[in-house]
C-alpha cells in the first residue's frame, strides 16, 4: 500500500493524495510546497502521512517538493493583498467589453507567478480579449476559469438559515448530490425559499440526515394505511421519526403511539388503551356517538344533576317565557290587564281589536241564473219556506230595475275577499 500525506490548497477545499517522499516526519496544518499539473502550489498538510488502500489512489500520485520556508510565507501573504484590487480591475474590464459575466475573486501563487480569476456565467462566455487586456495590466500569466454557484459560496462565504458560517466555507470537503426526495423523506416544506441557500440551491444538510429518516420510516407502514395492532384494527395518521414512535388511529376514535416492535406485537404495549389528547366530555360525548355507553348527565353550577333537577322542579317552577334564540333573564314582566267595558255598554279598544282580528270576511256564493236573469237554484222552494206568493217574488225582483228611458246605474264589482277596497270604488255612485 502506498505512503501519503493529504494537503489542502485553501479554505476547506478538497484533501488530495501526495506522496511524502523524504518528508515522512509531516505534521497536521504544516505548510508545504508540492507540484501540480498548474506549477508549484503552497499547501497545508490535512491528513497525517499514512498507508491507504491502492484504489484510494486517484490518478498520477505527485509528490512534495518541501517544506515552505518563511520567504514563501511572506511572498504568498503580499501577493494575497494584491488580490482584491486585481478582481475589481477585472470587473471593470469586463464590463467596459460588456462579458455577460461575474467576476468571484482572484488568486495568485505564491510566488506571483500565476494570476487566476474565477467567474460565473449562465453560457459560455469568449474571454480572450479579456485575457490580453487583464495580462498588458498585471504583466503575469493569465487564468480565467469558469466555476458553479456552490463554488461562489465557498468562496464568498456568508450564514445560513441555521445562523452559522456555511458548511461549504468552514469543514465541508466536497459537494454531495442533494434531491427533492430528501426534502420529502424528512417531511419538510417544499418551498424554494424554505430548502435552498444562499447559493439558491438545495441545502446541503439536506443529506445529513437522510440516511436515518430512511431507515426509521423504513420500519413502519406508511401513513394512510389501514394495519391490525394488539389493540384492534387502526389507521396510521403519523410517523414521530425522531421519537421512533408511529401514531395510530383506532376504530373507537382513540389514538395510541406504538414502537415498531409493539405495532408488530413483539413487544408489550407500554401504557393503557386511553384516548389522549381528549378530556372528560369529549370521551363522554365519543362514547355517546358510538354507542358504547351512556353519557355522564351534565352537572350544574352547585353540583348536582342539571337534568334530575329539571324534573323534579318541573312542577313546582312557573314556566317562563322565553324569546325565540335566546334565553329569557331576569323576572318576567307582568301581562298588561284587560280593560273592563264602559258603562254605556259600548265595548273596549281591547275587545274591539280582538273582535276585528276574528272576523273573516266570506267568499260569495255565486247563483246560476237562467236565460231571464231569474235564480235557477229552486226559487220554488225559496218562495214555499218564505210564504210569499209569486206576485210578491215578482215585484220585489222588478222594485231594483230602472224604469223604461231611465239609464241603469253602473255595477260595482267586488273585490275578492281579504283585499281592501280601491278609492275609485268608494267613489262609485252605489257607494252614495
Amino acid at each position: 500500500m502506498p505512503l501519503v500525506c493529504g494537503v489542502r490548497f485553501r479554505g476547506a477545499g478538497k484533501v488530495y493524495h501526495f506522496a511524502p517522499g523524504d518528508l515522512e516526519d509531516l505534521e497536521v496544518d504544516d505548510q508545504v510546497v508540492v507540484e501540480t499539473a498548474r506549477g508549484a502550489e503552497l499547501a497545508q498538510v490535512a491528513m497525517a502521512v499514512r498507508e491507504i488502500p491502492e484504489k484510494e489512489v486517484v490518478g498520477e500520485l505527485k509528490s512534495v517538493v518541501r517544506r515552505a520556508t518563511n520567504g514563501d510565507l511572506q511572498n504568498a501573504e503580499r501577493f494575497r493583498g494584491k488580490e482584491e484590487q486585481a478582481t475589481e480591475t477585472c470587473r471593470a474590464q469586463a464590463v467596459r467589453l460588456r462579458l455577460d459575466m461575474k467576476v468571484v475573486s482572484a488568486e495568485y501563487s505564491f510566488d506571483g507567478s500565476r494570476l487566476t480569476f474565477f467567474f460565473t456565467a449562465e453560457q459560455r462566455v469568449d474571454f480572450r480579449e479579456l485575457v490580453r487586456e487583464l495580462a498588458r495590466d498585471f504583466r503575469t500569466r493569465i487564468e480565467l476559469r469558469q466555476i458553479g454557484v456552490r463554488d461562489e459560496a465557498r468562496i464568498v462565504g456568508g450564514l445560513g438559515k441555521c445562523g452559522r458560517v456555511l458548511c461549504c466555507k468552514t469543514w465541508l470537503n466536497e459537494f454531495s448530490p442533494v434531491s427533492i426526495r430528501m426534502a420529502k423523506q424528512q417531511d419538510l416544506p417544499l418551498s424554494p425559499m424554505e430548502i435552498s441557500g444562499q447559493c439558491g440551491r438545495l441545502l446541503c444538510c439536506l443529506g445529513y440526515e437522510n440516511e436515518y429518516y430512511r431507515d426509521v420510516k423504513g420500519k413502519f407502514p406508511k401513513v394512510g394505511k389501514q394495519v391490525d395492532t394488539p389493540l384492534g384494527q387502526g389507521k396510521v395518521v403519523k410517523i414521530c421519526v425522531l421519537r421512533e414512535m408511529v401514531t395510530v388511529l383506532l376504530e373507537d376514535g382513540s389514538t395510541v403511539d406504538m414502537t415498531a416492535d409493539q405495532l408488530s406485537g413483539a413487544a408489550p404495549l407500554e401504557q393503557p388503551r386511553a384516548r389522549q389528547g381528549l378530556t372528560a366530555a369529549q370521551e363522554s360525548t365519543l362514547d355517546a356517538a358510538i354507542g358504547t355507553r351512556r353519557p355522564e348527565p351534565r352537572r350544574g353550577r352547585d353540583g348536582g344533576d342539571e337534568e334530575e333537577g329539571a324534573r323534579q322542579g318541573a312542577s313546582a317552577r312557573p314556566s317562563r317565557a322565553r324569546g325565540r334564540g335566546r334565553r329569557a333573564a331576569g323576572p318576567v314582566p307582568a301581562m298588561p290587564e284587560k280593560q273592563a267595558p264602559s258603562e254605556e255598554g259600548e265595548p273596549s279598544d281591547g275587545q274591539e281589536k280582538a273582535r276585528r282580528s276574528r272576523r273573516r270576511p266570506r267568499p260569495r256564493r255565486r247563483e246560476r241564473r237562467d236565460e231571464n236573469g231569474a235564480d235557477a237554484s229552486g226559487s220554488q222552494a225559496a218562495a214555499s219556506a218564505e210564504g210569499r206568493a209569486p206576485a210578491e217574488r215578482g215585484a220585489q225582483r222588478d222594485e231594483g230595475r230602472p224604469a223604461q228611458g231611465e239609464e241603469a246605474p253602473a255595477r260595482r264589482r267586488r273585490s275578492r275577499p281579504r283585499r281592501r277596497r280601491s278609492q275609485q270604488a268608494d267613489a262609485s255612485p252605489d257607494s252614495e
